[in-house]
């Protein structure tokens, strides 16, 4: 007998694209808060004036050659 056809698991069919959305909504906000990209973080390093002009101009382009 087939029970994904009929029966208690016909109610279910719902439950696993549901899941795999979900997982998939997880993922992708846990990448969002994770991790900084690098010139996120010299974007932020300059506006707190850690860095100077030079020093961002510097990086910036050592970031964009890499990229």
């Amino acid at each position: 007998m087939n029970y994904f056809n009929h029966g208690w698991m016909m109610g279910l069919g719902w439950l696993i694209p549901l899941l795999t959305i979900a997982i998939i909504f997880y993922l992708v906000l846990e990448k969002k808060k994770g991790r900084s990209s690098a010139q996120d973080i010299l974007d932020k390093r300059y506006a707190n004036s850690e860095i100077d002009k030079e020093e961002y101009e510097e990086k910036s382009n050592t970031l964009k050659k890499k990229n």
